[in-house]
Order: structure tokens, then C-alpha cells, then sequence
């Protein structure tokens, strides 16, 4: 059998593990147990206290002594967990020369400083031996600030008795929340043992990079560390959830404190910088999310380069040889926290964690029945490798770079290093992603056309799919032997009824979503395998929406080609696409669509594709095939458009200073008002089109692309701000002050609008330019008159230091736009 038909290829938990030895089993290995079909995961429910007393009082005594694994003593890696520890790695952080010279070089300026303010008197006849004596004075307090912000920093692996407990009792929670366990990939767990072997040898860190959906991903990470044997990563965690009892519980099992933004803290940043050094310099494991804070929407979100920046430059600065890179993948049947995020992402405000919350949370999770988690390593790789082959492909000759001095040409290499890796590393997280069967069921209900859809309906789209996702190079997770009609009534009973509904009494059962906002998490999880199937889609919509015969709705290539551009230049920040090439990519994603008899395509007589349309195999069905990949995008092309027609709103009235400039936050909750707004009178198809985050992001792409200004004051207690820019201001009716549909800004929204859903009760271009203009115009009033009253208007003008700064960002980012040569949205 072809290895694309093996229906078990895609399975997980080949994996047996007893005590500190390690089996591998064959694919879809399922062990005979009385009354237990099911393929043994990596970790699986404990013993109740209640129903199983001894049994529990045994597994927490083995805890306790250590027996077997549990001991935690053969370990793949540098030595951890030994008296003495944290302060050893504290004084070796302390006395980085790095560090000491940046305590040096602070230590002259403060001292140049007070010289300067006459602190110091030069005419006494002792002035050298003050100067002296004071120097080393602010030289020792420094030291001390630097000694105390280390101790709070750092990971303080401590105790092996600690660590056991800990494991024990983390493990108790989690799998009793994910009662189907964690699942990983042998085969990937083998390789990943065999470098880490090596790495132990070379004395190298590996450095596990993560996806970031859930608090659970680290404590999953740690989990399977500890149960293979591999030493626990150090992992880089916000100073957020550094609160009383739980942040040093999580510091002494391995979490590192950082800040959430470090400011002009250049102390700081040396001191992280240090840490980070000694940590890979020792060969100590590490970990760190790619994407920063947590994934609100379910899909990746675009890298961050903070403490990704702080590896590369260990490494390109020679104080690191090298370090293995890991990215991993962590997948859910259900993440616990969405209900939190769906609050988030509507505009209320995020909580501050604290330890009610946390013990709150801790104790619900006892109750829960969350399904599995699914953890995937893709093939480690070498940095210093990635460095090298990166640079000969940026310049004729590596070898005589100084990447360890601070220029802008090597300013500008490392931001392209950087960016090369983090999105290397999030196309490789996709690569090993599962497509869990929570996943599935989400994005098919999301997909189909009407009220709800039948139980045999359900399965036969999600068999669709699931020959879709492995079509594209996917994986599904894999459930033993169990039917599909088993895996999907399990994934239904892990949502819940809250997320999907089932009318009772009819011909047959009949599925419904709920809470599309919250199901749209688990839709997004599947989006970036059909991200190019989805955009010309949307594209081919432009032609398909006007309706007609099959002639009429074909579109040439080139006005396809124009708007999958478009398109991909607007959702550039909020998808990875594959690194093709526009050109390449599109073409082998219309070849692909003919193939499954989704699209028709005219050729010339060179084979060169003249225009494409919908097949006639496609029209049969109903346009199912390809409506799923356009309901996939609508939700993001609706909150560009929400988006862009908010800018309408940032056009000062009649008679206004022009100069006036709004607080970015608030444009962007007025934005998010509007769409309520309009969701609730049918202008808006989608709810999930007002999600915080994606605003965010199209903002982002519109700052981007010079449509919007933004200034960032020096002054933290300054937000923010905005102001539409001038070649892109719409103008007004002269005489009532009216909003006029014109103007390069709206021919924008326009260009958007034509590949967004048409409504049933609404003509879109009609509806726009007259009552929802009217409405955005009253919303942006609001602005502008909050914005000049009296707590508003010192904040609403920018300081001479603050426009020189916007004058030179405006001309370097046109700059930049000329030299890269790519369309302007």
C-alpha cells in the first residue's frame, strides 16, 4: 500500500511507555486489555482517591520515593536539580562580561552626569580620589540591582523531592481535565532523544519553540520532558503570572520571569541578554513562544522577535557556538480558556491573574472532560546552520561579515535573519500540526450553507475534509480502530452542547453551532492549510457574486491574479502563505482546484490559462467544494472591510483642525462598536468579523501600508495615536458636511467589498455609502469631540520632537514601499 493511502499514517500514540523504558510499536499498535480497545497514550488518568484509595496512596508513594522514572535521575542533558544550583547560574550571570561592562559603561555616564550637575567639585585638590571613590560606589549599586533583578529572573531548578511533587500533582490536574491524555509521535520522540543526545555531548541547548494556544502548552512540554527522560527546558514566561504562592511554585519548576516590556531599561535588556548566554552557553534547555502571548482567534499568530532576537544574537555574536531548534506543535479537543478569550476578543477588558482565579480555575478543572492534546516536534535543526546558509544567500561573502558589530547594514541582516527564522519556524509548527476532530466538526458547521446539517450529512463533509487536509499535506488525528461516526460523536461530546446544538425529533439528528464565535477558534486551527485555496476563491467571487451563466462568472486570469494580490497583501500580517512565490503558488493552486473539479480553466494554444471559472462538476453539487473555501476567509475579509470603512470615521468635520489625532484604542473599540452595530441591523454577516485581534491586525496592515499615521509618546502614560493620512483623507459634501463615497479610500473599500459576502437583505454599495457612512460619520464625530475636550487636548496635538520623529518614519517606510516594489493597497 502507498504510503498516502495508508489510512493509520497519521496516527499518534504508537508510543509505549513503562516505567523508564521506551517501545516502539508499529503504527495504529492498539494493546489487548479487558475492556479497553483504545491506544495507550503518553499520559493517562491516575487513580481517584474516592473510588481507587489504595491505589492512589501506592501511586503517590512511588512519587514520593522516586522509584523507577519518577526518580528522575538518567536524564538526557546538562545536570539540574541540585543544592546550589540558582546561585551558581546567579554569579555566572552576574559576572558575564557583558553584563560588567554594561554596569561599567552606566556607571561612567551616571558619574559623567552628576560631574555635569556639580555634584562634584573639580577644583578640590582630592577631586580624582572622589571621583574615584564615587564612581565605584555607583559601580556597586548598580551590581546589587542587577544581583536582585536576577534573582528574580531567573529559573531556580532547585529540588529533585520538589520536582517530583510537582509532576505528580500537575499531572493529576491536567489529566483529569484532558481525560483522553496526552498523545505524541514516536517516531518524532525517538529523533528528538537521538539529538538531544548529541546535543548533551556538544554541550548544546535545545531550544523548543512552541505554538501558543493555551497556559497548558508549556505544562504539557515539561510533562513529556519529564516522562522521557529529556532535561526540563527553562522556559521564558511573562512576570503576569508571577503572583504570591503559584509564580514561585512556577519559578523553582522552571519558569524564567521576564517583563512585558522592557522599555529603555538597558540594565535589563543586558541582564535578559546574559541570562540567556549563560543558559545556552551551559547547554541548558530552553524554551520560548514564537508568537509571544497566547492565540485569542485559534490559528498562528505572526512571530515575535524579542527573546528570539536574544538567541540569534547569542549565537551570531560568537559567545554561543551553536543550538538546536525545535519547533513544536500543540493541539487541543478543546482549549480551556475560550470562553475567556471569546470576552477578550469582544472588547472586555482582560483580568489581571491573581491566585483566587487561579485556584478557582484549578478546582473547575477537576470536572472537565476536554478530550486529548496532541503534541508534535518537528525535526530539530541547527541555528548556526540556518545562520550560515541565510547569509550566503544575503551576501557574496559570509565569512568577512562582523555580525557582532552594531551597524545598520548589520542591523538590517539581522532583522531579515530574524524574520526568515520566525516564519521557518511557524511553517514548520504547521507542517507537524494534527487537525484534531473538535477541529473538523467546527469548520465543516462553519462551511455549510443553512440552519444546521444532519448527522450523515456531517460525517460525509468531515470525511471530505479530512481527504482535503491529507490532500494538502496535513495530518488528522488518529483514533485507534474507532469508526468515524465514534470520533465524531467524542469530538461533539468534548464542545458541548454550549458550542453545538442538536434538534431532537426530527427525521434524523441535526446539528447547529451555537456560539459561532467561540466555534470559530477551532475553524481557524484548519485555515492555514487552505489559505491559497481560500483567496482565489474570494477572488473568483468578484465575478461569481453577480450571478448569470457559467460564462458570465468566469474572470480572466490576470483580474484574478490582481486580486489574490490584493488580497494577499492584506492579510499579509494575519496568515503564513507558502514561500513560493505569488506566482507559483497561484498557479499550482488553480491546476490543484482543476484537478479536484472544483474550477474550469481556458488555455491558449501555449497551454498559458486565458480565464478561469466554476466546473460544471462543481455547479452539480451545489458549490459545496468550493463555497467551503470562501466561507473560510469571509470572516476575515468582513473585518478588513469593517476595518477600512472605520477609516471613513477618522475624516475631521467641517471647520476641524486637521491636525487632531485620536487614541488608537479608541478608534479601535468605536470600530468594534460599528460592527456590532451593523451585525445586529444585517449589514455585517459574520459576528466574528468584530474580533479585537483581527481589527488590531488590519490596523497594523493599514499603519503598514501609510494609510494610517500612528505616534508612540515617550511618555508611558501617553497612548497611542492616529490620524488617517492626507492622500488618503475622503472628502466632505461642502455644504451639509456630509461624507462623500469617493476618493481613494473608499475606491479601497470598494476593492475589498467585492470579494466579500453579498448579503441577502442588503446591496451592499448602496447600503454603505448612505446609512452606514451616516452612522460611521456620527461614531468618528465622537472621537474628534473627545479628542479636543479638555481632559483630550493636550494629547490630541504632537510635540515638535514627536512630528520630526513621524516625518522621518513616513519617509523611510515610502522608501522602503519603493524599494521592495510591491503595490501599494
Amino acid at each position: 500500500m502507498a504510503q498516502d493511502e495508508d489510512p493509520t499514517r497519521d496516527s499518534a500514540p504508537d508510543l509505549q511507555i513503562l516505567g523508564d523504558q521506551i517501545t516502539l510499536r508499529p503504527r495504529s499498535y492498539v494493546e489487548t486489555r479487558p475492556h479497553d480497545g483504545q491506544e495507550a497514550p503518553l499520559m493517562h488518568n491516575m487513580a481517584h482517591f474516592r473510588s481507587e484509595p489504595l491505589q492512589f496512596l501506592r501511586e503517590v508513594s512511588l512519587y514520593v520515593s522516586g522509584t523507577g522514572w519518577r526518580a528522575y535521575d538518567r536524564v538526557i542533558g546538562q545536570p539540574i536539580f541540585y543544592s546550589g544550583f540558582s546561585e551558581q547560574m546567579k554569579n555566572a550571570v552576574v559576572s558575564t562580561p557583558l553584563l560588567r561592562a554594561r554596569i561599567s559603561q552606566l556607571a561612567d555616564k551616571q558619574l559623567e552626569l552628576e560631574v555635569k550637575e556639580g555634584w562634584l567639585k573639580g577644583e578640590d585638590s582630592d577631586h580624582p580620589s572622589q571621583k574615584a571613590h564615587r564612581r565605584a560606589a555607583i559601580e556597586s549599586g548598580i551590581q546589587e540591582v542587577a544581583e536582585k533583578m536576577t534573582n528574580d529572573m531567573i529559573c531556580k531548578f532547585e529540588s529533585k523531592t520538589f520536582i517530583r511533587g510537582a509532576y505528580y500533582l500537575v499531572t493529576q490536574l491536567l489529566t483529569r481535565a484532558y481525560h483522553q491524555g496526552i498523545h505524541v509521535s514516536s517516531e518524532e520522540v525517538l529523533k528528538l532523544r537521538k539529538v538531544a543526545e548529541v546535543a548533551e555531548q556538544k554541550k548544546q541547548s535545545i531550544v523548543f519553540l512552541p505554538s501558543h494556544r493555551s497556559h497548558v502548552d508549556y505544562i504539557s512540554l515539561q510533562l513529556i520532558c519529564y516522562r522521557l527522560g529529556l532535561a526540563l527546558p527553562v522556559v521564558v514566561a511573562g512576570d503576569n503570572l508571577n503572583f504570591p504562592v503559584v509564580g514561585s511554585f512556577l519559578q523553582h519548576a522552571g519558569a524564567m520571569w521576564i517583563r512585558r516590556s522592557f522599555g529603555n531599561d538597558v540594565l535589563y535588556t543586558t541582564l535578559v541578554q546574559a541570562y540567556i548566554d549563560t543558559l545556552l552557553q551551559g547547554g541548558y534547555n530552553f524554551e520560548c513562544f514564537i508568537e509571544g502571548g497566547r492565540s485569542r482567534t485559534g490559528k498562528l499568530l505572526p512571530p515575535k522577535f524579542g527573546i528570539l532576537s536574544f538567541v540569534m544574537d547569542s549565537v551570531l555574536s560568537g559567545r554561543v557556538e551553536d543550538a538546536v531548534i525545535c519547533p513544536v506543535s500543540t493541539q487541543y479537543d478543546k482549549v480551556i480558556e475560550t470562553e475567556g478569550y471569546v470576552t477578550e476578543l469582544l472588547g472586555i477588558p482582560k483580568k489581571k491573574e491573581n491566585l483566587a482565579d487561579f485556584l478557582t480555575g484549578g478546582s473547575s478543572v477537576l470536572s472537565l472532560r476536554l478530550g486529548r492534546v496532541d503534541v508534535r516536534f518537528h525535526e530539530p535543526w541547527s541555528l548556526r546552520g540556518f545562520i550560515d546558509e541565510q547569509l550566503t544567500k544575503l551576501t557574496k561573502s559570509p565569512e568577512n561579515l562582523r555580525l557582532d558589530r552594531k551597524t545598520p547594514e548589520n542591523v538590517a541582516i539581522k532583522q531579515k535573519l530574524l524574520r526568515t527564522m520566525g516564519y521557518k519556524v511557524l511553517s514548520d509548527i504547521n507542517n507537524v500540526s494534527v487537525v484534531m476532530p473538535t477541529a473538523l466538526i467546527g469548520t465543516v458547521l462553519l462551511t455549510l450553507r443553512g440552519r444546521g446539517v444532519g448527522k450523515s450529512e456531517l460525517i460525509r463533509r468531515i470525511e471530505w475534509l479530512i481527504a482535503r487536509v491529507r490532500a494538502k499535506g496535513g495530518r488528522v488525528a488518529h483514533f485507534g480502530n474507532a469508526p468515524l461516526s465514534d470520533v465524531v460523536e467524542r469530538g461533539l461530546d468534548v464542545l458541548g452542547k454550549d458550542l453545538v446544538g442538536v434538534v431532537q425529533g426530527l427525521a434524523e439528528p441535526t446539528y447547529y453551532a451555537v456560539d459561532r464565535f467561540q466555534l470559530s477558534f477551532y475553524r481557524n486551527m484548519t485555515i492555514h492549510l487552505f489559505i491559497s485555496e481560500s483567496l482565489v476563491s474570494a477572488s473568483m467571487y468578484t465575478r461569481v457574486k453577480l450571478g448569470g451563466g457559467p460564462a458570465h462568472q468566469e474572470i480572466t486570469y490576470n483580474a484574478l491574479r490582481d486580486q489574490v494580490l490584493f488580497l494577499s497583501s492584506l492579510f499579509r500580517g494575519e496568515f503564513i502563505f507558502p514561500g513560493e512565490g505569488l506566482a507559483a503558488n497561484l498557479e499550482k493552486t488553480i491546476v490543484g482546484l482543476e484537478s479536484d473539479r472544483v474550477l474550469s480553466l481556458k488555455r491558449d494554444e501555449k497551454g498559458d490559462i486565458l480565464s478561469v471559472g466554476l466546473a460544471d462538476e462543481e455547479r452539480a453539487v451545489g458549490r459545496e467544494n468550493y463555497d467551503f473555501y470562501c466561507f473560510l476567509i469571509w470572516p476575515f475579509i468582513e473585518a478588513s472591510w469593517l476595518a477600512a470603512v472605520s477609516l471613513m470615521g477618522l475624516t475631521p468635520p467641517n471647520g476641524q483642525d486637521s491636525g487632531i489625532w485620536i487614541e488608537a484604542a479608541k478608534a479601535q473599540n468605536t470600530t468594534q462598536l460599528l460592527g456590532k452595530t451593523l451585525y445586529h441591523q444585517g449589514d455585517l454577516s459574520y459576528f466574528e468579523a468584530v474580533n479585537k485581534e483581527t481589527l488590531k491586525n488590519s490596523y497594523q496592515r493599514f499603519e503598514e501600508e501609510g494609510i494610517l499615521y500612528v505616534v508612540k509618546s515617550k511618555d508611558e502614560k501617553v497612548p497611542p495615536r492616529l490620524r488617517l493620512a492626507s492622500e488618503w483623507m475622503p472628502s466632505r459634501d461642502p455644504t451639509s458636511g456630509a461624507l462623500q463615497p469617493s476618493g481613494r479610500l473608499w475606491d479601497f473599500i470598494e476593492r475589498i467589498a467585492s470579494s466579500r459576502r453579498e448579503g441577502k437583505n442588503r446591496r451592499d454599495g448602496a447600503t454603505v455609502s448612505t446609512r452606514v457612512l451616516r452612522l460611521v460619520d456620527a461614531l468618528g464625530a465622537k472621537l474628534f469631540e473627545d479628542a479636543t475636550n479638555a481632559e483630550g487636548k493636550a494629547e490630541s496635538k504632537l510635540s515638535a520632537e514627536e512630528a520630526a520623529k513621524l516625518r522621518k518614519t513616513v519617509g523611510t517606510e515610502r522608501r522602503r514601499r519603493r524599494l521592495e516594489g510591491r503595490a501599494n493597497l
